[in-house]
Formats: C-alpha cells, structure tokens, sequence
C-alpha cells in the first residue's frame, strides 16, 4: 500500500475523498489514505505548498493562484479533477432578508449609509473562490458596488452560522451545508445559488503539486480512478441517506445528517455529465473572474496559465489506462 494524506475542509462537496476511503476505494487502487480536517482554505493551500499534505479538496481558483504566485517550481499546482460544481448559495440574516423582500438591496444600502450607519458585512470562504466571484456578481447586479457600498471579510465555511447569529456578518457566499444549516437554525435565509448564478461552475477541485504528476503519475493516476467511482457513487440518489450520514461524523463535516441531505438533493454534482473533467474553459472564465475583480493584471497569459493547471487530459488517461 502506497500512504497518502489528503486534506479537506468540511463542507458536502468533500464527499468523493470521505466515499474513496470509506468505501475501500482507494484500498483497491494500492492506496492508503488520511484523510486531515483543515480549518482553512489558506491552510490547505499552503500545506499542499510546502509538502505537508499529498493533495487535497480544494477551491477551483487555488491551484491557478497558487501557481501564478509560486516561487519555486515544486509550489505550483494542477487540478487534474474537479470534485463537484454547484452546492453553494447566498444566505443573508433573517432580518436583512425581510429589509430587501420589503424594498431593495440597493435601497437598504442606501439608507444605512444615509443614516450613518456601518455598511452591511458579507463573508466568503476565500478570495480565489468561485463564492466571491458569485456574491459580487450578485451585489453587482442589484445595484451595489462590491468594492464601495459592502464589506467583503473572509470567514472559514464551519463559521459562517454562527457569525450570522452573532450579527457579525449580514450574508454570506458558502457551501453546503451551511446554508441549510443557516435555514434550520432560524439565523438567515438563502436568496439564490451558485447553480444559479453561475451554472456549471467547477466549485471544488483535487489540487496537487505539479511536480506529484511529473515524479509519479500512476500514482496520480490511481487517486483518480478511485476518486471517480466515489464520485459515481455520491450522485446516485440511493446512496444519499447513507452519504449524509456518513459526512455528519464528527471528524468528518460534523452537522447534523438531516441538514446534509438537504443540501445533497439540491443542485451538487460530482461526475454525472462530465462534471469532473477540468477544462480550459473552466480555468479561462476563472482567469477572466480574477482580473475583473483586480487579483491579476492583464500580463498574465490565461491561455498558458490555464493549460498548465487545468489538466482534464491526466483525467482522461487515468480512466483509459490499464489497472
């Protein structure tokens, strides 16, 4: 047996790594693997960095930031799979709902800053996330600059509801099943999805080192098989009960079962339809996302940028290779 450690962030869409191991899917490939609970996007980001974790459940933009800003060569990253796309929403508290049900965001936006009140305080999971691009392009078209009228904080997923009970925060962008959690526990209520902002979108990816798939690519060819059947496994709407009961375990997303299922029969997909496959696409309209909200200028090359780290083609050889 090979040993691997993986690192995930607790959140539905972690499912293909927790399905991989629990259901002997990576034993079958040769593999064994840890799975490690990160409190943080940066943390997973610079673990994979620095070579403490092999690889991980990771945000689609990470591996194309990472690399970009690397120093070395052994800190740039592929995503060679994405884990899911859709899952996430925008949830505001219960009060701030009411206020834009009853006029307008732009109009409640307004008025707090006609009264001399703070601006309304939005939270997203990270900077290079599929949620801050989907929350200001939501502010945007309601007629409020996300950059002038609101404050945009960075709270890690797990957090979100509570600093929505708390009043620290007014809204957030999140995975699931904090949303759903957010809904069950009377703290806020969700305006719409990602799935609707933004259809299709590659929401989490498998980031590893670019140098994993120079130095060992059957290895990385073994994690994604694997990786695929559990991502079979996760959609079929059978195997959803027994899914949401497994990710509710405390080491694992640690929420109750009845919020995860929820969220499971929403909008999430792992494999069906091509999902997983990361394509150049995907990594261009990332790209274009990052300079229009000021993260990478325009010197950077999208076209080698992306080709370089959206590496759906190690995917497909993965699957046609012999075992």
């Amino acid at each position: 047996m090979t040993a691997l450690t993986l690192g995930f962030i607790p959140l539905t869409d972690c499912a293909p790594l927790v399905v991989a191991r629990e259901m002997g899917f990576f034993a079958d490939e040769g593999l064994s693997v840890t799975l490690s609970r990160e409190a943080s996007w940066a943390t997973i980001r610079d673990k994979v960095a620095f070579g403490a974790l092999d690889g991980a459940h990771m945000l689609a933009p990470i591996p194309l930031a990472a690399t970009l800003a690397a120093a070395r060569e052994s800190a740039a990253m592929i995503a060679p799979m994405a884990l899911n796309r859709n899952g996430a929403g925008i949830t505001v508290s219960t009060g701030l709902a009411g206020a834009i049900a009853a006029s307008s965001l732009a109009q409640v936006v307004a008025a707090r800053r006609q009264d001399g009140r703070p601006p309304l305080t939005f939270a997203v999971v990270f900077p290079y996330a599929v949620h801050n691009y989907a929350l200001r392009g939501w502010l945007a078209a309601a007629g409020v600059d996300p950059n002038l009228d609101v404050s945009i904080v960075v709270v890690p997923p797990p957090r979100m509801v509570e600093q929505l009970a708390d009043g620290r925060i007014d809204g957030f962008c999140v995975g699931a099943p904090w949303n759903t959690m957010a809904w069950a526990t009377g703290a806020g209520e969700m305006l719409t999805t990602t799935a609707t902002l933004l259809p299709g979108a590659p929401d989490k990816v498998l980031g590893v080192p670019w140098s994993w798939a120079e130095r060992d690519r059957p290895l990385l060819e073994a994690v994604l098989r694997a990786l695929t059947r559990a991502g079979i496994w996760c959609d079929a709407a059978a195997n959803r009960q027994d899914l949401a009961t497994l990710l509710a375990r405390p080491d694992l997303v640690d929420a109750p079962a009845s919020a995860i299922a929820r969220a499971l029969d929403g909008e999430i997909i792992f494999q069906r339809d091509g999902a997983a496959t990361p394509s150049q696409a995907d990594a261009l309209w990332i790209l274009s996302q990052m300079q229009h909200w000021g993260q990478i200028g325009p010197q950077v090359d999208h076209a080698a940028l992306a080709s370089r780290v959206f590496r759906g083609d190690l995917l497909e050889r993965a699957l046609t290779a012999r075992v």
